[in-house]
């Protein structure tokens, strides 16, 4: 992601393992059996630098899902090497990747995934409470502010607004200071405005607070928020734009069919 295009360009070389939140070798994932065989993932070589707004894209079916639940220990590869944070999950037991995924990496889902019988604070914290850990209040406040939830604290889910809830979660997301955070369409149910609030919010904690994060999205103005957009189709790498506008974005894709 080396040069600003509003056309699909190769991939350009990965990015080394040590500067990366997460990385990826020679991924491959197969769906079914003999005709039914759907190659969700062909030989996927792909690095994330730390500290960087990325975000996923290409036509349905092109394998961006799959990628990242193989990213974030959600399913696992038939083939190939993952590592987040310079850790080597492939082949991790389940009780050491679960432990993983829970001190190491944050999700942002379309559906928030609060616990409504809970107030937005104890939301937010419920991971580091399931975890028997102590919070960090110096951070928590820190994040709080910056995401406008200081006033909200006490209220439960359905107390808040769509943005609001979705805050929640980026602050939950966050807490733990994760190697990364993923995103899977965290806008999808919002409306455009708050969208766009939360899509400013990941921004901000990718540039202000060095968080890593990877985002899977189908909207070209969501992706335009990422410091850059790798693109995907029929289960490879197809191209790679920097920051770029929603029409380059959206050029790029129409090219691949989207």
């Amino acid at each position: 992601m080396t040069s600003h295009s509003s056309t699909a360009a190769a991939p350009s070389s990965p990015t080394p393992v040590s500067s990366a939140a997460v990385a990826a070798v020679s991924l491959n994932k197969s769906y079914g059996r003999g005709n039914t065989t759907v190659q969700a993932l062909s030989d996927v070589t792909v690095s994330f630098p730390a500290g960087r707004f990325t975000a996923i894209m290409g036509p349905s079916g092109s394998g961006k899902s799959t990628l990242m639940h193989c990213l974030a220990g959600l399913d696992t590869a038939d083939s190939g090497s993952i590592s987040i944070g310079g850790t080597d999950i492939t082949g991790l037991p389940d009780a050491d990747l679960t432990r993983l995924r829970r001190d190491r990496v944050g999700f942002v889902f379309q559906s928030f995934n609060l616990i409504p019988t809970l107030t937005a604070e104890q939301n937010i914290t419920l991971p580091v409470a399931l975890a028997g850990g102590s919070v960090d209040r110096e951070w928590l406040t820190q994040i709080c502010t910056i995401l406008g939830l200081t006033d909200r604290l006490t209220h439960r889910p359905h107390e808040l607004s769509g943005g609001q809830q979705q805050r929640v979660a980026v602050a939950r997301a966050l807490l733990t200071r994760p190697d990364v955070i993923f995103g899977d369409e965290p806008t999808g149910n919002l409306d455009s405005r708050s969208g766009a609030e939360v899509l400013s919010l990941l921004r901000r904690s990718s540039s202000e607070m060095g968080q890593s994060i990877i985002m899977v999205t189908h909207d070209p103005v969501a992706a335009s928020y990422a410091d850059g957009v790798i693109l995907m189709q029929d289960g490879r790498l197809v191209g790679e734009l920097d920051r770029s506008t929603p029409e380059a974005i959206l050029a790029a894709l129409s090219q691949l069919g989207a």
